[in-house]
């Protein structure tokens, strides 16, 4: 197809990598129109209690996933979602990908996963370690305590700690636990990068990755001194993550014959530079001014927004130049659980009657805020944001034998609330002006939780005008990677789309999630910032009850799995 065609003759397809899933979507680049999409569930899913290879025990707090479910999603989503489109093949001009992160695999210099090596299959850590993988949480406190006492200037720039979910918590336990792996691992890469250079046979680095979860500031990374006192072997880990650096909107590549015949895609189109699945998603919510925060509400929640200036958060994720687009110093928060944690009740704690979302929405929309007398704090999986610590547990207050399960879901649900409450405020106390809440993802679709969340942030909050905001966003960076627009503004403005304000706060009841929001940053504080250490004196003593059975299922091997996190 030629490019230069009419925009809407040309069409690009973006493909989203979730948690547990990928899908492909099929955008018309004149005016963003979705045409066609399909999902593929991957085969393996989150092993996060035991190895698909040979169904040993994993430790707590492990998520790996095969780097084979990812390339399954471009042999039959892609050419699902073109069938569904019914649009000519030939008419497409170019991918683009978006993916969770950080979720790193080790590889060979030529990409090829450690654990499709036939003698490291049955090596935990020469897997994919997912975004929620949290045992390195010693590594990541390491690490924070480090650059603190070394003074190195990059730890602002992420509100103060490294996260256990980033690159180099990650690397340190592999190496920590396997250095045999971490040896043989001369490419520690982003899933997103690594799919990217299975499209177009190119080893790219995205900015967006490389700053946020890779520390790459001011063009330097965290030094080899730094690195080495960390732990000796640990000083070349650098050389193992850097890689060409590519803007995002750029191409990467052109698509090679092989994933042409696994998309059914025409061989040369381009392939945009990966990209982070929250950070895509502001371009697809026409969110790239400043002073509008994009909430990707899923399993977890991340936070973006883009301000004019650098400011130190304490807390976030991390500020980066470019990071969400170019111009525009992009800032990232999260929250390690969010629809994992309804989820989660409706399971295994909803009793018959109330085992279903709709059920409890129903029965929760009818109380008046505070009448079930409870707080929970959201930290079922960790906390991201602010106090980025992964050993924190969820905690729920006030119960009564009159509380009955609808109290406790919409207490639930509430709890996620006042946790992005505090992430704005963060941002506006350090001067970074958050004056729209825009909500994209899974959990739109619940009137009650969108309305909580207006209230208790008493901003207006505006619903992404697409059900596939990541995917849509990769296709409009895909747009941009083709050539069909100048820049990503430029694409955002004609591909995406947004319904703003509509949910607004309700005075009343705002004022009555205030007082709750008051308590709750009293828990928050106690249990997070020293109060008492409680939760993580429990994930101790829960981790060392589990320690047992994993040692003594990798006694017959050498398998370094034995040192559980």
């Amino acid at each position: 197809m030629d490019a230069g065609a009419k925009p809407q003759d040309r069409y690009v397809v973006g493909v989203d990598y979730g948690t547990l899933s990928g899908r492909a979507l099929v955008v018309r680049v004149g005016d963003g129109a979705e045409l066609g999409t399909a999902v593929h569930e991957y085969r393996h899913g989150v092993m996060d209690t035991t190895l698909a290879a040979d169904g040993r025990p994993l430790p707590a707090d492990w998520a790996l996933q095969d780097p084979d479910d990812y390339r399954e999603v471009l042999r039959q989503a892609v050419p699902a979602a073109l069938a569904a489109s019914g649009v000519d093949p030939a008419q497409v001009v170019a991918v683009g990908i978006d993916f969770t992160a950080c979720t790193v695999l080790p590889t060979l210099a030529d990409g090829t996963p450690l654990c499709e090596l036939p003698d490291l299959r049955t090596r935990p850590h020469a897997w994919v370690k997912l975004w929620k993988h949290h045992a390195a949480q010693p590594q990541a406190d390491r690490i924070n305590a480090l650059a603190h006492a070394r003074g190195e200037s990059w730890i602002g720039r992420y509100g103060g700690k490294i996260s256990a979910e980033w690159q180099y918590a990650k690397g340190l336990q592999l190496l920590e636990e396997d250095p045999e792996v971490y040896a043989r691992a001369e490419r520690w890469i982003e899933a997103a990068d690594w799919i990217v250079w299975q499209l177009c046979g190119v080893e790219t680095r995205n900015v967006c990755t490389a700053g946020y979860k890779g520390l790459l500031q001011d063009g330097h990374y965290p030094s080899p001194a730094y690195l080495a006192a960390l732990n000796p072997g640990f000083a070349d880990f650098v050389a193992k993550i850097d890689g060409p650096l590519a803007q995002l909107g750029a191409r990467a590549g052109g698509l090679t014959a092989q994933a042409a015949a696994w998309t059914g895609l025409p061989e040369g189109i381009a392939v945009a530079v990966g990209n982070v699945d929250a950070h895509v998603t502001a371009a697809a919510a026409q969110a790239l001014t400043p002073g509008r925060l994009v909430a990707i509400m899923g399993t977890s929640t991340c936070h973006v927004v883009n301000g004019t200036e650098r400011a130190e958060v304490a807390g976030m994720c991390g500020v980066v130049d470019g990071g969400i687009s170019a111009g525009s110093w992009g800032y990232e928060a999260g929250q390690s659980g969010v629809g994992d944690i309804f989820g989660w009740y409706v399971k295994h704690a909803a009793p018959a009657g109330f085992d279903s979302h709709e059920a409890l929405t129903e029965a929760a929309a009818a109380q008046p805020v505070g009448a079930h007398g409870l707080v929970a704090l959201d930290w079922w999986n960790g906390n991201r944001s602010l106090l980025v610590n992964h050993d924190l547990s969820g905690v729920l207050v006030g119960l009564t034998l009159a509380t009955r399960p609808p109290e406790v879901y919409r207490a639930l649900l509430e709890s996620t609330a006042y946790g992005t409450r505090m992430i704005i405020e963060a941002f506006a106390e350090a001067g970074v002006p958050v004056d729209e809440l825009i909500v994209a993802g899974g959990l739109t679709g619940n009137s009650l939780l969108m309305q909580i969340y207006a209230d208790v942030t008493r901003r207006p909050l505006g619903i992404i005008g697409s059900a596939q905001g990541p995917a849509l966003g990769s296709a409009i960076h895909a747009a941009v990677a083709a050539g069909a627009y100048p820049d990503v503004p430029t694409a955002s403005a004609a591909m995406g789309r947004v319904d703003r304000e509509v949910y607004r706060p309700d005075p009343e009841r705002a004022d009555a999630y205030d007082a709750l929001y008051a308590e709750y940053r009293r828990l928050h504080d106690h249990f997070g910032r020293g109060g008492d250490d409680v939760l993580l004196r429990l994930r101790a003593i829960r981790n060392a009850a589990r320690r047992p059975a994993v040692a003594s299922s990798a006694e017959t091997t050498t398998d370094p799995l034995e040192v559980p996190a």
